[in-house]
């Protein structure tokens, strides 16, 4: 179906002619009789057959051109019918800490000692790319929370902002409560059966404004499922345990288990890479709600058209102009008719 974007644009299609009435006539500022030379008036003569015409058949070029341009203006497509577009899924918070405890080495990754937040991005990059149908957002915590990436179906974007968060670019402490906070705020609005968040953290709340179980029992009047992963290794494994160093110690378990049982979610305990790919897969088994169904409708622009055709229009006005002026500057020898 043929349809303009903006039709509105066609009132401005007296603009010159009122113009023309209101704006004084332009004073040259010479003399009205002028005396020109010979060449100048066989130039002259050579536009007699135009200057004859009526006024208004005169002004019909340039009247197309404006019409054209308008009709440019007003976006002119064609509109295909109604296609039916894939709308189920979920909308999925991944909360990060990236507080300065997330770079202890106590994490095994392929033989080698990793990070936590290295095992994280390793893991869940995969987990997010594979969320097809799926609203995915990233939350990047420390001292405070941050929006890294707003819900989009774009995962491939969110999965690259979480291969490049660093360690303390949200500061080193842990503000739990505040990424709760932050993720209510952006789920709310959402469909309420599709409210998911999954929080990734190795410590306790030390810092921000809300107490986790506050926002824990926002989320649940709000209709958000929160998921807590505690990730770290035993505090007695490892080198670090030998050397009297209990990183996992920091880890308040108890919180995240009532952070996850009261908005309806679970808890999971990932002290290695082997659980924490099982709690990914387990994380994929979320079937997705179906929401409000979407069509588009599919439109081809056909503007470039009128305005090719208003381009034409106007370089063979100006070649019409100019072809006289032309004629009397060749030289004589190419005038001659064999």
């Amino acid at each position: 179906m043929f349809e303009f974007t903006w039709p509105w644009v066609f009132l401005l299609a007296p603009l010159p002619w009122l113009l023309r009435q209101v704006l004084p006539i332009a004073d040259s500022g010479e003399a009205a009789l002028k005396v020109s030379f010979l060449p100048e008036l066989e130039a002259l003569a050579g536009r007699r057959a135009r200057a004859n015409l009526p006024a208004w058949r005169q002004q019909l070029p340039f009247a197309a051109i404006w019409l054209l341009l308008l009709l440019a203006a007003a976006r002119p497509e064609w509109v295909g019918e109604p296609l039916p577009l894939q709308a189920s899924g979920r909308d999925l918070l991944v909360a990060v800490d990236v507080s300065g405890s997330m770079e202890h080495p106590d994490m095994q990754w392929q033989g080698q000692d990793v990070s936590r937040l290295t095992l994280v991005k390793r893991l869940f990059s995969d987990f997010i790319e594979q969320r097809r149908g799926d609203r995915v957002g990233l939350i990047l915590f420390g001292s405070q929370a941050y929006l890294q990436a707003p819900l989009t179906f774009d995962r491939h974007t969110v999965r690259t902002w979480l291969d490049e968060a660093v360690i303390g670019i949200a500061g080193k402490n842990t503000a739990v409560g505040d990424a709760i906070g932050l993720a209510v705020k952006r789920l709310r609005l959402r469909p309420a059966d599709s409210r998911v968040l999954i929080l990734i953290t190795d410590g306790a709340n030390t810092a921000g404004q809300i107490d986790p179980l506050t926002a824990a029992r926002l989320a649940a009047d709000a209709q958000v499922k929160i998921y807590t992963i505690g990730i770290g290794a035993d505090p007695d494994a490892g080198v670090l345990g030998m050397l009297g160093l209990t990183p996992g110690l920091d880890l308040d378990e108890p919180s995240l288990k009532a952070i996850a049982s009261s908005t309806g979610g679970q808890y999971f305990r990932a002290r290695d890479a082997e659980e924490l790919q099982a709690i990914r897969e387990a994380l994929d088994q979320l079937e997705p709600v179906a929401q409000q169904p979407t069509q588009a409708r599919p439109a081809q622009a056909l503007y470039c058209w009128p305005l090719a055709l208003a381009l034409l229009l106007s370089l063979a006005l100006v070649g019409h102009e100019l072809w006289p002026d032309l004629q009397q500057q060749r030289p004589n020898w190419l005038r001659r008719r064999p």
